[in-house]
């Protein structure tokens, strides 16, 4: 009988045992679903990147936006066309000629380094080499730019005054094309595309708020 009970209690005791086994199995599937969901967000984020860039273009419009809408006073620039060629030229401020000379709009001048650029000849791409400037920083850029538009070129200065005096960001596209900013024929409707799909117009109405303001004090 004494040897019974002995049994009885060594039994007792591993099943005293089974609430830690329970406890590391219910933890155990807890890990594999956490790990299983980050590689599943992470799949996700990879097919589909909106969520990671669009914080990063809406910062980049912004920033680009707001000094647009300053400029738009001085040269008469309008912001939508600014920011759309700013994307465009710089592929959102990523490009090589962004990143290391602040140059958001491919202006081309003397510089120590040149680049590889795509031009459209001849009803094909070619790709060439040329010099680029450079400059400080991306309002430097932005600021060399409205004058180029404000000013023309040394040959032309009234080069691009249709894109200025143009009533809407539409016939202000074109124009940039007509007046040979870019070899690109498709040029006009990638900005137009731009400045629709991310309510650019919206930095125009700002501008034109702001006149209506002053004009009323």
């Amino acid at each position: 009988m004494a040897k019974r009970k002995t049994k009885a209690r060594k039994r007792g005791k591993r099943n005293k045992q089974s609430p830690l086994m329970l406890l590391f199995k219910i933890g155990l599937v807890f890990l594999l679903f956490f790990v299983f969901s980050i590689a599943f967000v992470g799949k996700r984020l990879l097919d589909d990147p909106v969520g990671i860039s669009s914080s990063r273009e809406e910062e980049f419009i912004d920033e680009v936006g707001e000094n647009a809408v300053i400029l738009n006073a001085t040269y008469g620039i309008r912001p939508s066309i600014a920011i759309a060629q700013a994307i465009l030229e710089s592929n959102w401020g990523r490009s090589e000629l962004a990143q290391r000379e602040n140059n958001y709009y491919g202006i081309k001048g003397t510089n120590e380094t040149d680049y590889t650029t795509k031009e459209f000849e001849d009803d094909e791409w070619v790709e060439i080499r040329a010099e680029f400037r450079s400059y400080n920083t991306l309002l430097e850029s932005m600021e060399d730019y409205a004058k180029l538009l404000k000013n023309g070129t040394d040959w032309d200065d009234s080069l691009y005054t249709d894109v200025i005096e143009s009533s809407n960001y539409q016939d202000a596209a074109k124009a940039l094309k007509d007046a040979g900013y870019a070899t690109d024929p498709d040029y006009p409707d990638k900005v137009i595309s731009l400045i629709e799909t991310y309510d650019l117009q919206r930095f125009d109405n700002d501008t034109i708020e702001n006149e209506g303001q002053t004009n009323d004090q």
